[in-house]
C-alpha cells in the first residue's frame, strides 16, 4: 500500500476471522513498528505477543474478574472522565458501533455482550501487550514514546493486510495478564492491542469515525497569507 492508503484506509477493527497469523509476519510488523520516534533513543517498549491457550487464559481471566466486581487494576493513569466535546465524541463513536451492531439503548444483554467482547480482546487470535521499563515510571516520556511505537503498530498491520484495535479493556484486569503472558515486575503495562484478518462481514468493522478537521485542530502562525 502507499503510505497515505494505509493512514486514511485504516480503522478499527472488532471482529476478526478465525484464522491463526503466522509468527513472522508478527515479527515483521513489529520490526516496521520499532521505527517509531523515540525521545533521545531511549525505546522504552516491549512486546508480549500472545495467542492460542495462553491468549485464552487471559480472555477467561479478564471475564471472570470482571464479571465478579474485582476493581479495574490497569496500570496507567486514567484521570478524570471525559466531558463537554470530548464526551461528545465517545458517545458518537459509541453510537455508530452500536447502530452497526443492531444493539438498542434498552437491550441490556447486547451491550454487556459488547463489553465482553472487549474484555476477550474481540476474539482476536493475537495480542500484543506493550509495556515499558518500570525504571522510567513517574515521566510521561516512556508513555508517549510507547503511543507512538503502537501507532505505528497499527499502520503497519494494516499495511499487511492485518487489522488491530487498541484495547484497554484487555488489560484491565493486569495481573491475569501480567501473570500468563510472563511480564516481569519490572515492566508497567501500558497497553494491548488486538491483532488478526478482518472479517469483513462483521458489522463494525465497516464503522469510519469522524475526525476533525485541520480547521478545528490546528492553529498556524507566521506564514504568509
Amino acid at each position: 500500500m502507499q503510505f497515505d492508503d494505509v493512514i486514511v484506509g485504516r480503522r478499527s477493527i472488532r471482529g476478526y476471522l478465525d484464522k491463526p497469523v503466522p509468527r513472522e509476519l508478527v515479527r515483521e510488523v513489529l520490526e516496521l513498528a520499532m521505527r517509531a520516534p523515540t525521545s533521545l533513543n531511549t525505546q522504552p517498549w516491549n512486546f508480549y505477543v500472545v495467542a492460542g491457550e495462553v491468549l485464552d487464559r487471559i480472555r477467561q481471566g479478564n471475564v471472570e474478574r470482571n464479571l465478579a466486581g474485582v476493581p479495574d487494576s490497569r496500570e496507567f493513569r486514567l484521570g478524570p472522565g471525559y466531558g463537554g466535546v470530548h464526551r461528545e465524541r465517545q458517545i458518537e463513536i459509541a453510537k455508530q458501533l452500536f447502530g452497526a451492531m443492531g444493539i438498542a439503548r434498552d437491550d441490556k444483554a447486547k451491550r454487556q455482550d459488547w463489553v465482553l467482547r472487549g474484555f476477550r480482546q474481540f476474539d482476536a487470535p493475537v495480542s500484543i501487550v506493550i509495556t515499558y521499563d518500570r525504571v522510567l515510571e513517574g515521566g510521561d516520556i516512556a508513555s508517549f514514546d510507547c503511543g507512538g511505537v503502537v501507532n505505528c503498530l497499527v499502520n503497519a498491520a494494516w499495511s499487511r493486510g492485518l487489522g488491530c484495535v487498541i484495547n484497554s479493556q484487555g488489560i484491565m484486569q493486569s495481573p491475569v495478564v501480567r501473570e500468563h503472558a510472563g511480564i516481569p515486575d519490572d515492566q508497567v503495562i501500558q497497553m494491548c492491542v488486538a491483532l488478526g484478518w478482518p472479517d469483513e462481514t462483521f458489522p463494525a468493522n465497516a464503522v469510519v469515525s469522524r475526525r476533525k478537521s485541520v480547521d478545528e485542530a490546528a492553529v498556524f502562525r507566521g506564514f504568509p497569507d
